[in-house]
């Protein structure tokens, strides 16, 4: 691969077709989204695109719109420092966590552990095979924390895929050991209503609480029934982990009928998800507050008691998100952060006719105090660079990076690659930096890139869902300061408070 130091500003405006061929009309009118088609747990298949999308990428790489094929560019305050593909679990790449000196990276397969005391030359410690997308993952102490959002024949990790119109499939959470880095031992298993697409932690002393986020129930799934309004609760003890089990399910969306009280998404509100559930929460403990993304919905809620979370404030977008897929609360809890993953994340949605306002982040402040906050829409912000149609590109996972005085985020954009910006001025937000590969084909649209970019003491890590774990170094005096800031554990949907 070639690196570079790209600072130059391309044009890359690409797509103006592909409304034309039907795709703007497919994204404003599908139905509800998924983080990443899930056929169980294997990659999502190709995507054809047109020939004149496959000539226009090419032409564009040619002339110097956007990276070739493959090729690495990044800003000049930005350096590649390793990269360490995928070896034994061949599935998706998906979220990260930290713990002292170690990484644990999702996998559709299962999970794998690296250790990061070198962040140049990272090392693998073990890899799990556990097949259950989309495994989700976060630690606790000497607990790790699995998601299963497929429907499987039983919560062991040698189960298969098998209907969830069966009542004996199982999806839901599973829990490791992770003592012995080298060798985790599987401890504890706890079925949740429509699975678990992504778990929050609220840890504790004692015990670790669990908010499972599923969605898209069936009246054919003896175990996912409508309305699914809500969030599932798991107490895990830790000293006796194999004792975890649903403690509640906490409604988030009252209403009557078999609809719940969420967004009703189409017809009403056309292009955006209806709610049926949670996608992502982010919790702030230090404040004892929480950020859903759900959907349709984006809402503000107090977790003073872990078990019984209350919504303080909801807010919709039914212009301009099409999903609400995840949250991130500033330092100062005064502002979130909320994504719309337009197309589900497998998409080209960085283009001209989509524009700049929708697969973008939402900016929001946070106004007032206590139960009577209020969440007030600021301004939108995606990535500056067009990408082109064989590439799926939408903001997906980020973190905060700690800076007084400042609110700066570094995020995953898929095969947009990696973006540092500065939201400080809710109104202006602007990229700082980036990082990013060409596209991984120009005949057909695959999915891949980066689906989460987080910063853990002085270095940025991306789990790149083909090309694998990607270690970067940013060099610029806006984010200098969070050199200093070092932490010994980081789930970046547990927020930490970085200068308590």
């Amino acid at each position: 691969m070639i690196l570079l130091n790209v600072s130059r500003t391309r044009r890359r405006r690409l797509g103006v077709a592909a409304a034309a061929g039907g795709l703007l009309a497919a994204l404003l009118t599908a139905g509800p989204a998924a983080a990443i088609p899930d056929p169980g747990d294997s990659p999502a298949a190709p995507k054809d695109v047109s020939r004149s999308d496959q000539a226009e990428a090419r032409a564009a790489i040619k002339g110097g719109d956007i990276p070739g094929q493959d090729e690495i560019v990044h800003s000049a305050n930005i350096t590649h420092v390793a990269n360490i593909p995928k070896d034994v679990l061949s599935g998706f790449n998906t979220d990260l966590a930290f713990q002292g000196k170690y990484a644990f990276a999702g996998n559709y397969d299962g999970f794998r552990i690296f250790d990061i005391s070198n962040p140049k030359k990272p090392k693998t410690v073990a890899q799990v095979l556990c097949p259950g997308s989309q495994n989700d993952i976060s630690v606790s102490g000497n607990l790790l924390f699995l998601s299963t959002d497929s429907s499987r024949s039983d919560s062991s990790c040698n189960s298969t895929t098998q209907p969830a119109t069966e009542k004996s499939s199982w999806e839901g959470m599973k829990v490791f050991d992770i003592s012995d880095k080298r060798n985790p031992r599987y401890v504890a298993a706890v079925e949740t209503a429509c699975g678990s697409h992504t778990h929050t932690l609220v840890p504790d002393r004692k015990n670790v609480y669990v908010y499972v986020s599923s969605y898209s129930p069936n009246a054919a799934y003896p175990d996912c029934q409508p309305p699914h309004d809500g969030i599932s609760v798991i107490k895990v003890p830790r000293k006796a982990p194999q004792k975890a089990a649903v403690v509640g399910f906490p409604v988030l969306f009252p209403g009557e009928g078999p609809d719940g009280g969420g967004n009703p998404g189409a017809p009403t509100n056309p292009g955006v998800s209806k709610t049926t559930g949670c996608h992502d929460i982010t919790v702030l403990p230090s404040k004892d507050l929480a950020a859903g993304a759900c959907m349709g919905d984006g809402i503000l809620f107090s977790i003073k008691n872990p078990e019984r979370p209350k919504v303080i404030d909801r807010v919709q977008d039914n212009v301009n998100f099409a999903f609400w897929h995840s949250a991130t609360f500033n330092q100062k809890a005064n502002k979130v952060v909320f994504t719309d993953e337009l197309g589900g994340g497998g998409a080209a949605t960085c283009n001209a006719e989509i524009g700049p306002n929708r697969g973008a982040d939402g900016i929001y402040d946070i106004v007032g105090k206590g139960d009577r906050s209020k969440l007030v829409f600021r301004s939108y912000f995606k990535i500056p660079r067009h990408q082109a149609d064989t590439e799926n590109c939408v903001a997906h996972n980020g973190s905060l990076i700690p800076v007084r005085g400042r609110d700066l985020m570094v995020q995953a954009w898929y095969q947009g690659g990696i973006s540092v910006w500065d939201f400080t001025n809710s109104k202006k937000p602007k990229e700082i930096a980036y990082f990013e590969r060409g596209p991984l084909s120009t005949d057909q649209l695959d999915v891949a890139g980066s689906w989460s970019a987080y910063y853990y003491n002085g270095y940025i890590y991306s789990n790149d869902i083909a090309k694998g774990l990607d270690v970067l170094k940013i060099d610029d005096k806006r984010t200098d300061q969070a050199r200093k800031v070092h932490m010994q554990e980081l789930n970046v949907q547990t927020q930490p408070d970085y200068f308590d």
